[in-house]
């Protein structure tokens, strides 16, 4: 990324430039990001390709001002922490679900070392998780606004991701590079066994809570209390997309039924 676009995405998110890549300087760019880039799933159901590329990914977050899931998002932050001074390395994970880890490369994340010796876990592409980077190194809780972190060890070097005491993802320490999660993201927008090809999920984090579009249902979590509400027609939902999240949509995007 050169300077022009460096600012353009920071105009994105509504952060200055720093003025060193040092450890505040990444916790107010992580925060940022959250509030104004989506986790969605868009994509995937509008017949979309999705191009693991640092420039595509760019692309899609700063000009076409939409959002993605987390080989875009954190794919996409790497490309602007970089450019920033930071030292960023890519990171595979497996997702826990139901008590079962999923595929490997699952989940992109980012472990970020900072001027002022911060060693990062970041992580702007999970849906509902930490606000703000987690201490690589710390091994006892870590308080959040999203919640109560730890990281565990785990065999041959891995650490366990918990959140309010339940395990997020299994991290590996072993570096990677954006190729390597092609076969993941291929899987995750194809495979009828993939929650993302299942379901709808646009969600942001807001000043107060978060806002989650699923399909029709919009749900709004103000300072924990829910407030959801059922949209009736396709135009009800675009200019939901438009008010909370600030995407665009020609159509209304659907979950394509199972064959």
């Amino acid at each position: 990324m050169d300077t022009e676009q460096t600012d353009a995405y920071l105009r994105r998110i509504g952060a200055a430039r720093p003025v060193a890549p040092t450890s505040d300087a990444l916790r107010a760019l992580h925060l940022a990001h959250l509030r104004s880039v989506p986790f969605e799933n868009l994509s995937i159901h509008l017949g979309e390709e999705i191009e693991l590329t640092s420039r595509a990914l760019v692309a899609k977050v700063v000009e076409a001002r939409r959002g993605g899931f987390c080989y875009e998002l954190n794919g996409a932050f790497a490309a602007l922490l970089t450019s920033l001074g930071f030292d960023v390395t890519l990171l595979q994970a497996r997702v826990y679900d139901d008590g079962r880890l999923g595929i490997p490369f699952d989940h992109l994340a980012l472990r970020v070392r900072t001027r002022d010796g911060g060693d990062w876990l970041a992580d702007v592409g999970f849906g509902a998780h930490s606000h703000l980077p987690l201490v690589l190194g710390e091994r006892g809780e870590q308080a959040d606004p999203g919640g109560t972190f730890r990281l565990v060890e785990r065999a041959e070097g891995d650490l366990e991701v918990v959140k309010d005491g339940k395990p997020q993802y299994l991290l590996e320490s072993r570096p990677r590079a954006l190729d390597d999660f092609t076969s993941g993201a291929w899987y995750h927008r194809t495979s009828p066994e993939s929650h993302f090809t299942r379901s709808l999920v646009c969600s942001i984090v807001t000043g107060d809570g978060r806002v989650t579009l699923s399909g029709r249902t919009l749900t709004a979590t103000v300072e924990g209390e829910r407030r959801i509400t059922e949209l009736a027609t396709e135009a009800e939902v675009l200019a939901a997309y438009e008010r909370h999240f600030g995407i665009r949509l020609a159509k209304e995007p659907r979950v394509r039924e199972a064959r």
